[in-house]
């Protein structure tokens, strides 16, 4: 084999063959081909796509170039979620605990944030004493005792990936639907769950701006899961407006924890319900009622459990931002469109996310919503606060909100469901 001929048969539009594949993933994770030339390859894909068969094989042998998890020592049946990333995405933080609560094992393994999209990982990280890096040992030790882990990923864990995705950073290949979807599914088919249910978000704070993209991006994931015996299926859901009333890492781990008391609000629970419901039906459990759990009590006691054993007080104060800057509605009417993508930016302008991975992030930056599209508004009343350590944050956070929102009559509201289609 050598990586030329790879190149030049996708660059003509043609088929690469299973061992054309498994030789360029296991030459790539060893170092034998180049950076340039996987760009190369990653960039003719972007173009010129990939069929179902050559998406799978591209995905077993990712899978192939690291370790596989096993489960099957739980008593449970096991259930995942994966959401592709959004504003104010917070859902994994109630999910976890609620599904377990309802009796499947949940092994989350989560992600950092990255640019304007928040990462659970820097979420949980707000709680003190909270670790998220775990040994395999450790993160079965916490879903048997707990029922739901929610961890980084282990550098064991598809290794040619981690090494593919952050080329495909840097080269402008991060919207090639084939390499998007064998990214995240060659980690959780590796991770060992049972099953999985995906949140694939749609709108102008996702990475999916069309239903269309996102239609054919979860389509192509759920193809993926069953090919390798994963029970797989997809929601795709609304990400044109931030969910929840918060974007930031200590601000939504507050809400979360009001959601998993019985309150929060209201898109939040509909969204984290609907996923419940998918992930145990999923599993094979379909005598729990996941709305239950949340108000009975037993999804927050499961939260506490999860988060003292790997290492994080339940009961600490989250930290606060130093800084606060109140952002007024400049009329009254009724508040027609407030927009994900802009609210994330000025999040992560704020302090709240980061531009390369290795950058920090501030645990009580991001910013409040006092109101949602629909809420009738008032002249003056605050509409956004946001909150920094850093003050001189504050002007770069604005810039990104101008044109963010409008405030209009009611004709001009149209109700947007959180829920937009399934795909099994």
């Amino acid at each position: 084999m050598d990586v030329i001929s790879v190149i030049r048969t996708k660059r003509d539009r043609g088929e690469l063959t299973d061992e054309q594949i498994d030789w360029v993933i296991d030459a790539y994770t060893r170092g034998e081909v180049a950076d340039e030339q996987m760009s190369a390859l990653a960039m003719a894909i972007l173009l010129n796509g990939m069929n179902r068969r050559e998406i799978a094989r591209w995905t077993a042998a990712m899978i192939a170039s690291g370790e596989r998890m096993d489960f099957s020592s739980l008593s449970r049946p096991t259930a995942d979620k994966h959401s592709t990333g959004g504003v104010g995405d917070k859902i994994t933080l109630p999910l976890a605990p609620l599904v377990a609560a309802c009796g499947a094992a949940v092994p989350q393994l989560s992600g950092r944030g990255l640019g304007h999209t928040g990462g659970t990982l820097d979420k949980l990280e707000s709680i003190p004493g909270w670790r998220a890096l775990l040994s395999n040992e450790e993160m079965l030790s916490v879903l048997d005792g707990t029922g739901a882990v929610i961890c980084a990923a282990g550098d064991g864990l598809a290794p040619a990936d981690k090494k593919l995705y952050a080329l495909r950073d840097v080269t402008g290949t991060v919207e090639a639907i084939p390499l998007i979807a064998s990214s995240i599914m060659s980690k959780k088919i590796a991770e060992g769950t049972g099953s999985l249910v995906l949140d694939v978000k749609v709108g102008s704070g996702a990475f999916m701006k069309t239903i269309e993209d996102a239609r054919e991006l979860a389509s192509t994931m759920v193809g993926l899961g069953t090919d390798h015996g994963v029970k797989t299926v997809a929601l795709l859901t609304d990400m044109s407006t931030p969910l929840g009333l918060t974007a930031g890492n200590a601000l939504e781990v507050r809400e979360s924890v009001e959601v998993l008391a019985g309150g929060g609000p209201a898109d939040v629970v509909e969204l984290t319900v609907a996923l419940a419901r998918e992930m145990l039906d999923a599993a094979g459990i379909r005598d729990a009622d996941p709305a239950k759990a949340l108000a009975d009590g037993s999804a927050m006691d499961v939260w506490r459990r999860m988060i003292a054993a790997q290492g994080g007080d339940p009961d600490a104060q989250l930290p606060v931002a130093r800084e606060q800057h109140v952002v007024k509605a400049p009329s009254s009417g009724v508040l027609t469109r407030l927009d994900a993508y802009d609210i994330g930016v000025a999040a992560w302008r704020l302090g709240a996310g980061r531009a390369r991975k290795e950058d920090p992030v501030q645990a009580g930056a991001g910013i409040e919503m006092h109101a949602k599209p629909g809420d009738t508004v008032t002249e003056g009343q605050p509409l956004l606060t946001l909150h920094t350590d850093t003050p001189d944050r504050f002007e770069y956070a604005l810039q990104s909100l101008e044109g963010s929102f409008d405030i209009g009559s009611g004709a001009d509201f149209t109700a947007t469901p959180v829920v937009l289609e399934r795909i099994a």
